[in-house]
Formats: structure tokens, sequence, C-alpha cells
């Protein structure tokens, strides 16, 4: 007999082996039916792989990450199925699962797969699914898959082979259709009711430049067509609040080939708006503590080999930079805290002065791929909101809550409601990729779990996602169009500590390690404002938009007046701008609703002779009409209501 611990902590005994998909049937025939996949011991299975020891079991249905994963992944097999049919000869690459479905990168050969193709493929993924093919697993030996697929003449499966040791190679088979693959996947065809074929691009064999380019094919899945209609409804508002077309529509920021790929140039509106995002967090973090500090934007080489990542990021890092000196090396920097490790060993540290907390916004420069470079949410060159805290131990926990705080402060003034944190843990068996004493790591992790509790966050857990120096907290935000995005992260580091040789003086007159704690609300405020763009739709929150009111004057009659008030506006801290165009006043009205202007003061000779103002409120109408002092409380009232103390 075997102990099945399932998610509500409930123990089950079985007599082993047994099945996940057994269990399901022991528990519900309805779930049964519904359950794609199993996650046994934070590892995720197929549904027919026997269960033969104790273990922590569940069953993973379509509304589960993991579950949308495994069938996503089983969908990339069910196209390639059709693909081979369709197109007799072509050659696969890779085809995983990812974040909105599923890709796979094909060698057409003599073939040319476009838009107008996606019908038909999409007509031939169902009427496969259709059979409720099982998808098979099969152990085999490295000699029969290199057999396999020399005779099928696929030289990029055979490349993968050569990274693969033997006894580890497994294939999958559904239909006509065998893949070399490690699975899991779903249990048959049958679960995909609706298939979407999204888009086609190019994309180099193993993202090298200089393969060849093959075909990526991309698609999506869904086990109710229902759920695929709602699904193109959300892309389609997606496109609408792309934030590379608002972006360009409301001025805030553009690119330049000849300033070079993936590095932003902030125009005067979004440099504005970037600034009351960076001036509204430094009030915040004042007021939390910390000490503002700024670092260069290079570093010498050797800076980087102490803390660790020109080893990690090297080959991602900006070329380095040599100057005449012999030997002398620097680095555009990817990362700011080596440059705050050596501000806070400027002079000795006591423990009574502990936290130390040192804040930057910080420009960092990576190489990104060209092909990975996109608008705003992968540039070359971002700032970062870091901030690095330097505690002792016993300190960490309260750190730790009072980052939370922040980062709850921030998530609420830019009205993001709907957000998980995940606390990533070192992996449960494999500990040797990790540093650090044991003692310290259970400390730190439960430390972030505690925190995270006494807060009453929504969690998920997390194993294996640490990073080699700590365990960390990030915040997955769902944004309006209920997307996830990883904003903000804190982090516990006993690493850099170490690399750095940082002290203090404890109480017993010896000297300590400090913990390093990382923490960055808003992260790459590049990336930041791409998503608060789609969030808002351009429409940002009153404190934050880079006009908060257009003053429309009924004629021309009237521009000068309207100029006055808008100054006069200036003085409440109110930004405004004037619509002296000679256009009507319904025109104007039309535009600066569509510019995304929340308030508009309406002024002709009434105005004039009664200095009080028809008031307009984008998206709900007339408001009606105001003195001055009224206009500005209402202002008032509702940026409070978002940042108010």
């Amino acid at each position: 007999m075997i102990n099945v611990t399932l998610p509500d902590g409930s123990v089950r005994s079985y007599e082993s082996p047994i099945t996940p998909l057994e269990i399901a049937t022991s528990i519900s025939e309805g779930l049964a039916r519904n359950v794609l996949a199993a996650k046994v011991d934070d590892q995720i299975a197929d549904l027919t792989s026997p269960l033969k020891k104790d273990c922590h079991l569940a069953l993973l249905k379509f509304d589960d990450v993991e579950g949308k994963k495994t069938m996503w992944h089983s969908s990339a097999h069910l196209m390639a199925e059709a693909l081979e049919s369709l197109y007799p000869g072509v050659k696969f690459g890779i085809g995983p699962a990812i974040d909105g479905g599923f890709y796979y990168d094909i060698d057409c050969g003599e073939h040319t797969i476009s838009e107008k193709d996606f019908g038909a493929i999409e007509k031939k993924m169902l009427e496969l699914a259709s059979t409720k093919s099982p998808y098979v697993r099969k152990e085999i030996s490295k000699r029969e898959a290199i057999a396999y697929f020399k005779e099928k003449g696929d030289e990029y499966k055979l490349e993968l082979l050569e990274d693969l040791e033997d006894g580890t190679i497994t294939f999958y088979t559904q239909g006509g259709f065998t893949d070399l693959c490690k699975g899991p996947h779903i249990p048959n065809t049958g679960f995909i009711k609706a298939a979407k074929i999204l888009k086609v691009a190019g994309a180099y064999w193993r993202g090298d430049e200089k393969r060849k380019q093959l075909t990526r094919l991309y698609g999506i899945t869904f086990p109710k067509q229902k759920m695929l209609t709602e699904h193109m409804h959300l892309l389609e508002e997606a496109a609408k609040r792309d934030h590379r077309k608002l972006g360009k529509a409301l001025e805030l920021f553009a690119f330049s080939q000849n300033v070079g790929q993936g590095l932003p140039l902030w125009l005067p509106k979004g440099a504005e708006l970037r600034e009351r995002l960076e001036q509204f967090l430094k009030k915040a973090q004042v007021a939390a503590g910390y000490d503002p500090v700024v670092t260069p934007h290079i570093g010498s080489k050797k800076l980087y080999e102490t803390s660790g990542h020109y080893e990690k990021y090297g080959e991602d890092s900006f070329q380095p930079i040599k100057t005449p000196d012999q030997d002398e090396e620097f680095l555009l920097k990817p990362m700011n805290c080596p440059h705050h490790c050596e501000i806070y060993k400027t002079k000795p540290r006591s423990y009574k002065e502990l936290p130390v907390r040192f804040a930057e916004f910080g420009t960092v420069y990576r190489y990104e791929q060209s092909g990975e470079l996109h608008g705003l949410t992968r540039v070359r060159a971002f700032t970062q909101d870091d901030a690095h805290i330097f505690c002792r131990a016993d300190q960490v926990e309260e750190e730790f809550k009072k980052v939370i705080d922040l980062v709850l402060y921030v998530f609420k003034a830019l009205d993001f409601k709907e957000f998980t944190a995940q606390i990533s843990l070192r992996d449960k068996t494999d500990k040797e990729k990790y540093i650090g004493s044991e003692e310290n790591w259970n400390k730190a992790e439960a430390a972030i779990i505690n925190a995270a509790k006494e807060k009453g966050l929504q969690t998920v857990v997390e194993y294996g996602e640490a990073a080699f120096y700590g365990p960390k907290l990030d915040f997955m935000v769902k944004d309006a169009l209920s997307r996830s995005w990883q904003l903000g992260t804190i982090q516990v580091d006993y690493n850099l500590p170490e690399r750095f040789d940082l002290t203090y003086i404890g109480s017993d007159n010896q000297k300590h390690r400090p913990v390093m704690i990382h923490r960055a609300p808003f992260g790459s405020m590049e990336r930041f404002v791409a998503v608060l763009i789609e969030h808002c739709g351009g429409q940002f929150p009153l404190w934050l938009t880079p006009n908060q009111a257009a003053v429309i004057p009924v004629s021309e009659k009237y521009n000068d007046f309207a100029q006055k008030l808008s100054k006069l506006l200036k003085n409440y801290e109110i930004r405004a701008l004037v619509d002296d165009r000679n256009e009507k006043v319904g025109r104007k009205i039309r535009d600066n609703e569509l510019n995304k202007i929340p308030y508009m003061l309406v002024v002709g000779e009434k105005e004039m002779q009664t200095n009080t103002y028809q008031v307009r409120k984008q998206g709900k109408g007339d408001l009606g009409t105001f003195s001055l002092d009224a206009f500005a409380e209402i202002i008032n009232n509702d940026i409070n209501s978002s940042i108010g103390d």
C-alpha cells in the first residue's frame, strides 16, 4: 500500500502500483473526465504513469497553469501531425508550450506556409483530434532513436539527440506521428475541441543567426469552442492596447535605428510620466528609510567577476570596453547590486546602524538578441528601481514585510487589483546548485513564508525556482485582460555579502556577515510602463497621466480666457492643455476623449462672466458646473483615493 497526499491535505491509501487517472476515477467520474495531467511531488507527469511510493499528488485540469501547458504541448504535437499530413516531407525542430499557447519550428522544405493556410491546418488538427488518439510514451535507446530519425531524414532531431544520454530518451506517439519528447502529455487528442493558428514567423535554428531560418508557427487550443471565442476577443482588445501603438499615439516614447535597436527614446510626455513614477516611489522610499545613491553606468570587469555576474551574464552583456591602459577593461553594467556592495564597504558598519537601505533608479544594459526585442518589454537599456537592504539575520523577516507593504502601495496606486505572490524555494532534492549553509537557507525561506502569511497574501509555492543565492518572492499581477505579468520582486541573498566580504561589528564586538535583500517594486521602468499602458489602455491614473484636464473654448473669442484658466489650474497643481483649434466643440470633446484626457472644462461667455465651469469626465460625460476650487477638490479626491496617505 502507498499513501497519497492530496492538495487539501487529506491522505488516501491505495494498492501499488496505481495511476493518477485511476485515483481521479476513484474520487469522481467527472474529475476523471476533465483531468489532463498529474503533479507528483512537484513533477508534472502523465496520468498513466504508475505511482509506486508515497507521494503528494495534484490532479491538473485546464484551469491550472500546468494543465494548460500540458495540453498546449500536446497540441504542438497534434499540429505537427497535421502539418506532416498536409505538407509531406516537412521536418521539425522544437515545439514547446509557451504562455498563451505553443509553437513549432518547422523546416518547410519546398513548401511555404502563410496565413492563407491557417484554416486548412486548423481543420486538419480538429479532424485528427476527433479520433481521440492516445499519447503513448515509449522509452527508447539512443541507437534506436538515431536510426528512426535517420530513416525519416530529420537532421534537427538527430542534432537534439546528440545532447541526450542513453537511457533518458523517450518517444511519444499519437495517431500517425512520433516525436522525440520527454513529456508529459494529455491522455488523448479528444480533449482538444478548438484550435487556432495565431501567426507565422521566422526563427533561426537553436537561436543562432548563422544557422538556417525555420518557419515558426504559433497556435493555441482549448477544450471548448466558447473559450477560444473569448480568447480571440481578448486578443483583439490586446491589439488595441498594444503599448507600441499607444505609446506612439500618446507621444510617450520612440525608437531610432540611428540610435540603435532596443534603446528607447523617452519623448517629453513619456519622460514626464516616467519622472512622476520615479518621484512617487522616491517619496515612499524616503518615508520608509531608504538612502538614495547614484552609481556609474559602467564598472570594471573585475567588479562583475567578483559578483559572479560576468560568468552568468557575460554572453548577454555588451562587449568589454578597453582603455589605453593594458589589461584595463570596463563593462556597461548589467546589474546595480555590485556597485551598492561597494558603497556599503566605504566605511566600517555596526550592528546598531543596520539595516542600511540604498535605493537607486539605475540604468543597466543587456545585449538581447535582435529577434527578442519587443517594444519596451524587451530592450537593451532599462532602468531598474533598485534597492538593496543590508541587515542582520534577525531583521530579515521584518524588512521583508516592509518591502511587501511598499509593493502593495505601488499596486494600489496603479490599480493592479489581482495578483499572486509566488514563493520561490530550493529544489527539495537537488540542493547542490545552491550556495550558503542549510541553516541560513532555512531561516531565509521561513522568513519569506512567514512574512507573506502575516500580510495575508495569496501565495503559491514553487520549488526549484529560487535563485542560486537565496529564495525570493515574485508578484504575479493580472492586468485588465487577465494576462499575468511578473511585477515586483524581493530576493534574499547570502551570496554577494560573501563574495564582497561585507561585514558589520556585532554586539559581541566580532565581525558578522550581513544578509542582503534585493527589491524592485517596478522592476524595469520600461517594462513596467509597457504593462501599465496596456493595463490602462493608455488611460492612466489621474495622478500619473500627462494631462489631467483639457480646457476647451467654444470659439476663438475665448482662447485668451482659456489660456488664463490653464495657468490658474497650474496654481492648483493641475496639469492642463488648451485645445484652441479652430474646430467645433463636439469635435474637440470627441478628440480629447480619444486622447484619454480625464477631465474637460468647456468655457464660453457664461464661464468668463461667472468664473464657473462646465466639467466633463472621460467616459462619463457632463458632471455639471463647478467653481475652480470645487473642481480642484474633485481632482484631489480622485488622486487621494489612489495614493493618499
